[in-house]
């Protein structure tokens, strides 16, 4: 599954870059987080509960960062495994582009599920990973957005 989108945030560009490497500003954002646990400036571990069609699995995981084009870019992959439910993992570009005191976020995402989610069909899949990924980026722009006021 690829997912594909940009968003518009009212800062600039090093506050969105720092915003995404916080864990607690990435802890309020993350639709169904319960944890979110920073392991090392690259590393974190989250445990987060989500439905998707019937099925509803907590899944626990974790992500790395790469920095290395920070704060222009980043890159990250991650997996989490949801018990019977199945397990999830994959990976994101993230272009952050300044344009009048604000950011452009363009990302580009590719996610490989199994198990029981698997079963439930790719549109059910990527519907709901589209509209979670939505209510992640509008819930960050808002957060964001009150940080630089």
């Amino acid at each position: 599954m690829e997912l594909k989108d940009e968003i518009r945030i009212p800062a600039p560009r090093d506050v969105v870059h720092r915003a995404l490497n916080d864990p607690e500003v990435l802890r309020q954002c993350i639709p169904g987080c319960e944890e979110l646990e920073q392991l090392s400036p690259e590393h974190l571990a989250a445990k987060v509960v989500l439905k998707i069609g019937p099925v509803k699995a907590k899944f626990a995981g974790e992500v790395t960062l790469d920095n290395s084009a920070a704060p222009e870019s980043f890159s990250l992959t991650g997996e989490g495994k949801g018990g019977a439910a199945g397990f999830a993992k994959g990976g994101a570009q993230v272009t952050l582009t300044e344009e009048d005191g604000e950011t452009l976020l363009s990302y580009e995402a590719k996610a490989d599920v199994g198990g029981k989610i698997a079963q439930l069909g790719s549109r059910l899949i990527q519907g709901t990973a589209k509209k979670l990924s939505g209510k992640f980026f509008s819930k960050f722009a808002e957060v964001v957005a009150e940080q630089t006021v």
